[in-house]
């Protein structure tokens, strides 16, 4: 598939177009960015990881029912996938305390929830992406009730799956982010899943294998994704 002309580059990827208008190459950067890109700097191969990571638990998703804009893997570092209009809202789903959870309700890191809380974010860089509610979002037009009911929907099956998936690997899934986007009038999945937009810990230590440890200089940022990969590429 050619690699034709730049359209959007974000902080983690960049989006080409194709010859294909409904398809686009993804393609995954080392860069690494936090608190709204107000850390910046480099994880060695996060790019060849992200790619990886997040094609395997696309298909895992498109196995199991759940829509997603991946077509396939075209190298280490690319995806093509079909172009989405982006709904300008970020799902957070929420297993266990962490984050900005914690630190905006001032409760412990680490207790684990009876069940998944949902956040929604506006996604919007300029502003750091601020907390919203179901009102916001259809009142304001990011999307209709119908599509926002989906999208919950679908955010806690892929939720349930993910962790079906992920225990047996050890791995804890803390949190992770979502975004979902229209293709020909359906709401599919987007973006990427890895730890770039989830966080993993591990199942029997809770040591943090995502990128807080690139936030918070925790020290072996690249070793926590090659661990992530191991344990999801190669046992898949």
């Amino acid at each position: 598939m050619e690699k034709r002309e730049l359209l959007y580059e974000g902080k983690a990827k960049q989006v080409y177009a194709t010859a294909d208008p409904d398809l686009v190459i993804q393609h995954f950067k080392d860069d690494a960015t936090a608190f709204n890109a107000q850390k910046r700097g480099t994880i060695g191969n996060k790019g060849v990881y992200n790619n990886a990571i997040s094609a395997w638990l696309f298909r895992y998703l498109e196995e199991h029912g759940v829509p997603t804009h991946y077509v396939r893997t075209l190298g280490e570092r690319e995806m093509l996938v079909r172009r989405l209009e982006i709904i300008p809202v970020e799902v957070v789903v929420r297993n266990i305390i962490a984050g900005s959870l914690a630190k905006r309700l001032g409760l412990a890191e680490g207790r684990e929830l009876p069940r998944p809380i949902l956040e929604h974010y506006y996604k919007n860089d300029a502003l750091g992406d601020p907390l919203i509610n179901p009102w916001h979002i259809t009142v304001l037009g990011f999307a209709s009730e119908g599509e926002l009911d989906e999208i919950n929907h679908r955010a806690l099956r892929i939720n349930e799956l993910l962790r079906a998936f992920l225990e047996p690997r050890g791995l804890l899934l803390v949190d992770f982010k979502l975004e979902f986007g229209r293709h020909r009038g359906r709401v599919l999945l987007g973006d990427e899943i890895s730890p770039d937009t989830c966080r993993f810990w591990d199942a029997a230590t809770r040591e943090k294998l995502d990128k807080d440890r690139f936030r918070f200089d925790l020290g072996n940022v690249e070793g926590a994704y090659a661990e992530v990969h191991r344990r999801i590429c190669a046992t898949a």
